[in-house]
């Protein structure tokens, strides 16, 4: 009876420091989210740039001039965002966010754990094996449940209004979504988040191992625990970042595709349909349009979501005397 109060106990835990985790993160790196949903879309204004060719051989010697699509980089967005919407539009779909991180990073570290704790019981405990399936299984029920939501967020991201216009709240979009799409429109995207489990995989499966190398690595010895937990700590960030930033460049795409496919009234259909079509039209280079910005916001997101998750299981846990 006592354990299973204690794992009850831990759940808890795990869906509170989750919950905490992900807010903090979601506040500090939203304008970052913002642009780089900006720079995702279809509908970004390409800059035109002409490029003087010099044709040899023919009678004036004179060259020509080809026009050449470029895609503005994340400080042309920055400045056309504060230029023409305001500062305020930089936390467009915050609302949708801070609704729905608290319990997505809750449901996914709570279903992490619990799904850890039983495939230990399957495979070698704490194998990378362990730590895949884990993450690939909380990251499934997280976006299944959570697709709505997300769904608002993109499409409040994707709003573009001049300074002093009225723009939707949260409650007015899914209004919008749910009277011209119905209740599948709030599961546009939703193929692209599964394919996205892979970079879930991935960042935890690097993340554990360079936990795992963390714990057992050597430290100089201390009077107190002070400076220990502070290395541990920061070692925490480290890692995190680094798994984040690994994972992101490997499994970037699907983020452009669930991107287009949440866009109003596009002609994308579905994830094999946008792919195919994204490359015939724009090439390869642009299934990374927002990589940077991408790198920029999660790789701190993740370091902050993953270090304040550690810290706060760390002391609220019971620790042995």
């Amino acid at each position: 009876m006592a354990t299973g109060a204690q794992q009850k106990e831990n759940t808890l835990l795990h869906l509170f420091a989750g919950g905490c985790g992900g807010t903090v993160g979601a506040i500090f790196t939203c304008p970052l989210e913002v642009i780089k949903t900006r720079l995702q879309s279809s509908r970004l204004a390409l800059r035109t740039v002409y490029y003087p060719q010099v044709h040899l051989g023919t009678i004036s010697g004179a060259g020509m001039v080809r026009p050449t699509s470029v895609t503005p980089g994340l400080l042309q967005v920055l400045k056309s965002i504060l230029e023409k919407e305001g500062p305020k539009s930089l936390f467009r779909g915050l609302g949708p966010n801070l609704v729905g991180v608290a319990p997505s990073r809750a449901v996914y570290f709570a279903c992490y754990s619990k799904a850890k704790e039983q495939f230990n019981g399957v495979f070698v405990p704490d194998s990378n094996v362990v730590h895949i399936f884990s993450a690939g299984s909380a990251a499934f029920v997280t976006n299944s449940l959570m697709n709505p939501i997300w769904m608002v967020k993109t499409r409040m991201q994707l709003e573009r209004k001049v300074r002093g216009s009225e723009q939707m709240n949260t409650l007015q979009c899914a209004r919008h979504v749910y009277r011209t799409e119905g209740i599948r429109g709030f599961y546009r995207g939703l193929t692209a988040s599964y394919a996205g489990i892979s970079e879930t995989v991935i960042c935890f499966a690097i993340y554990e191992g360079l936990k795992k190398y963390l714990k057992d690595a050597p430290l100089a010895p201390s009077t107190n625990g002070t400076e220990k937990n502070s290395t541990n700590f920061f070692g925490l960030m480290a890692a995190a970042a680094v798994s984040k930033g690994c994972a992101s460049c490997i499994a970037y795409p699907h983020e452009v595709i669930r991107t287009r496919l949440r866009e109003e009234g596009t002609k994308y259909k579905s994830f094999v349909q946008t792919a195919r079509l994204v490359f015939r039209e724009e090439g390869y280079l642009a299934f990374y349009r927002g990589l940077f910005a991408q790198l920029i916001r999660q790789i701190p997101n993740t370091a902050i979501v993953l270090s304040t998750y550690e810290l706060i299981v760390y002391l609220l846990e019971d620790h042995p005397q």
